[in-house]
């Protein structure tokens, strides 16, 4: 493909980082944008008309669907990824879908035989594998500095309480609202299996005590952080941890301990990477810290300061692999982000179950599949039907709908009672 990769955006709020990509991106056409929000398609409207150009802007997602492009990325709902994914896959779109790639097993079945199916593009754009230190660590690794992973460590600590207006409009369905604990994990082990290129093959899944404080109760938070044990390929383990625990900032945290050394991100300051390798002698070796550099796509200068500069490459690796070029290999395949998300999926079914092992099924192999094609269980009674799972095991205050009222008051910035909260 020689000409411009055309591509249309669905979901503006979070969307509107990757609008602003690709109206920078030498080799992207912003053509369309589709969000239920009309102040947003405004602003796109105005972003477009800076560079010169019109898109095309929908708040129906069927008429967005049948703009002519190539290339849709989805930054819509968590949960409704995977359904939109093969809606435009089967309207021969390629694909980069936002964090999650699914709700359910049976979701990333349709998925999976959908991108086989058509044989077009599908991208997962899970950025915190392209932060500065995850990305060292990947090429570190493999070079085989450190040797083989026993065992690792991904945190994602981020209390949204701040922002909880902003990501949920006081929707009370809105799915930040039935997040069971460990839904939301790629970015916690997604990292560590992007760097270590090992699948995870089995779960044991954790929820931790809820945290219902009176101003969590005002804005109608129901939260809980999830923990997942997982077992790679390999034999080695993973702690991956993520949720709202109080600190700030918050913690993004990666660990690789191998059989020749370790390497981990600096917990207080994301431009230093440390890395320790053992020497000829045993329990004797050096440290080496520093602030790693990145020159992939240098040469296209799009300033993004979004998630530590990592929102830029998952874009840009969507528009290399759909191009055929080197730095699409970059890319997460659909596969990968089936392996990724299954760790969450997989690891409530474990709390539910009292925290027995669960299988990481691999969904390369299509009789694996067949056994998890009808596995609706999820958080959202409308898609579990009979196989519906608790948001939490813990019991739910019952909020009355003006909570939810004033959280919208607070997003439109309307007065309201919980004003003093942000």
């Amino acid at each position: 493909m020689d000409k411009k990769v055309r591509i249309g955006v669905f979901g503006g709020h979070r969307g509107f980082t990757m609008i602003d990509q690709l109206l920078n991106h030498p080799d992207a056409q912003l053509v369309a944008v589709c969000d239920k929000y009309e102040p947003l398609l405004d602003k796109v409207t105005g972003a477009a008309k800076e560079h010169g150009i019109e898109v095309g802007v929908y708040k129906d997602f069927d008429e967005f669907i049948k703009h002519d492009m190539d290339a849709v990325v989805l930054a819509n709902y968590a949960h409704e990824h995977a359904t939109y994914a093969v809606r435009c896959l089967e309207a021969g779109k390629h694909v980069m879908s936002e964090v999650l790639p699914a709700e359910t097993p049976a979701q990333l079945v349709e998925l999976v035989e959908a991108v086989e199916r058509t044989g077009l593009v599908y991208t997962y754009a899970e950025n915190y594998c392209y932060m500065k230190a995850p990305f060292e660590m990947r090429k570190r690794y493999r070079s085989g500095d450190v040797g083989e992973i026993q065992y690792g460590e991904g945190e994602y600590i981020h209390d949204c309480a701040s922002i909880w207006p902003e990501i949920t409009y006081g929707e009370r369905g809105h799915w930040r609202n039935r997040l069971c604990a460990t839904f939301y994990c790629t970015h916690s082990c997604g990292p560590i299996i992007s760097i270590t290129g090992l699948r995870p093959v089995k779960v044991v899944g954790f929820e931790t005590n809820p945290n219902y404080e009176e101003k969590h109760q005002r804005i109608g938070l129901v939260r809980s952080t999830g923990i997942e044990m997982i077992t790679l390929e390999n034999g080695a383990i993973i702690k991956s941890i993520h949720g709202g625990l109080k600190r700030e900032p918050g913690s993004i945290n990666y660990q690789i301990y191998g059989t020749k050394g370790m390497m981990e991100s600096a917990r207080y300051n994301d431009e230093e990477f440390n890395i320790y390798r053992e020497g000829a002698k045993l329990c004797q070796g050096e440290w080496d810290k520093y602030d790693p550099e990145n020159d992939i796509g240098k040469e296209i200068e799009i300033k993004s300061g979004g998630h530590g500069g990592s929102d830029f490459y998952t874009t840009h690796f969507f528009i290399e692999k759909i191009l055929g070029r080197p730095d699409g290999e970059w890319a997460i395949d659909v596969y990968t982000a089936c392996d990724m998300g299954l760790c969450g999926l997989m690891a409530w079914k474990s709390v539910v179950n009292g925290n027995v092992p669960m299988e990481v099924p691999d969904f390369r192999i299509k009789e694996n599949r067949d056994r998890y094609r009808n596995d609706n269980a999820c958080c959202t009674p409308e898609v579990a039907g009979d196989q519906y799972l608790p948001t939490t095991l813990y019991e739910i205050p019952k909020y009355s709908d003006k909570v939810y009222d004033d959280v919208r008051k607070q997003w439109l910035g309307e007065k309201c009672d919980i004003n003093e909260l942000f």
